[in-house]
Formats: structure tokens, C-alpha cells, sequence
């Protein structure tokens, strides 16, 4: 886990459009475990900021649109729909293109661009106050992250596994988000 952790810091540092040249599944279903995990932890660490940040009054999680939007809908309609078909679409919209970008400098550019639009379109969840768009950046922290996870798995391995980790993402959280909420 510690050598894909050093492997990704280091992607981010200097993101080129070179695919892994371990082409086992073993290996990429392993990366991909990892790359879950580092999200996963990631969003447990930062967790408590959003805690405090409701408890003084800033933010108002109950009135997060993912939950507004699937309140009515059955556990597997919520999967169905969060969990599969959003991250199809995104990943169609913010990582399919990485790659049209050949130059490094431009390739470089694009992978943060689609990485910090990803985690900034985010932002529209929450609803929009003065409070929430200057708390923008904390806000969307988890889906910044996981969008230059998301981008790394895209380069690395091809689209397909960046939508195997997002699907994962979501339905991972989404289902702890129903368990709690019920």
C-alpha cells in the first residue's frame, strides 16, 4: 500500500499521460483496492472539519442535495442511479478527455483542470450561500481528492477503472449515508 501511496503523491507532482506497464489484473485490481482506501481515509480524516463546520452553524448537511434528491427512492435505486450511473457520466465528462491532451505541458494542465473542476462542480450539493462559497475550497476537499485519484487510475490503467473506482466511492458512501439516515 505504501508503494502505490509514493506512486500517486509522485503521479500528482508530475501527471504525464503514460499508461502502468503492469498489465496483470492482480496487480490493477490491488491499485485499485488501494486508491479506494486512500479516498475512504482521506474523507474519515476530514470528516470532523465538516462536523465542526455544521456545529457552528456554517453548513447544514440535512440540506445536502444527494440527499434531497434520493430521499424518496428505494436502497437500489439509490445504487442504481448514484451509485453506477452518475460516476459513468462523470467520468465520461471529467476523465474520458484527459487523454485527447498529447503534449505534457497541456496533459499536465487538463489533469488538473478536469481534477479541480470535478471536485469544484461538487460544490452545487450544498446550498449556495455566502458561508458556503467562501468555505468552498473545505467543501469539496473529498471529491478534490478523488478526482486526482480518479484521474490517476484513468491514466494509469484506462477509463474503465476510473469508473470502477467511483462507482465503488459512491456506493460505498452512499450506502453508509442510508444506514445512518435510517
Amino acid at each position: 500500500m505504501k508503494e502505490t501511496f509514493y506512486e500517486f503523491i509522485n503521479y500528482l507532482k508530475n501527471p504525464v499521460l503514460e499508461k502502468d506497464a503492469n498489465t496483470t489484473l492482480n496487480h490493477r485490481l490491488k491499485v485499485l483496492v488501494h486508491m479506494f482506501l486512500f479516498c475512504a481515509i482521506f474523507v474519515s480524516i476530514i470528516t470532523p472539519l465538516f462536523t465542526l463546520l455544521e456545529d457552528l452553524g456554517w453548513i447544514d448537511l440535512d440540506t445536502h442535495k444527494v440527499e434531497e434528491v434520493f430521499k424518496d427512492l428505494p436502497f437500489y435505486a439509490v445504487i442504481l442511479v448514484g451509485g453506477i450511473l452518475i460516476p459513468f457520466i462523470e467520468e465520461l465528462m471529467f476523465r474520458a478527455p484527459i487523454v485527447l491532451f498529447k503534449k505534457p505541458k497541456s496533459f499536465k494542465i487538463a489533469f488538473y483542470f478536469f481534477a479541480i473542476v470535478f471536485g469544484l462542480i461538487h460544490i452545487t450539493n450544498f446550498e449556495i450561500t455566502s458561508t458556503v462559497l467562501l468555505l468552498t475550497p473545505i467543501l469539496v476537499l473529498p471529491q478534490l481528492f478523488a478526482g486526482f485519484a480518479l484521474g490517476f487510475l484513468r491514466i494509469r490503467f484506462g477509463l474503465r477503472w476510473s469508473v470502477f473506482l467511483h462507482c465503488i466511492y459512491n456506493i460505498f458512501f452512499l450506502s453508509i449515508a442510508l444506514i445512518f439516515d435510517s
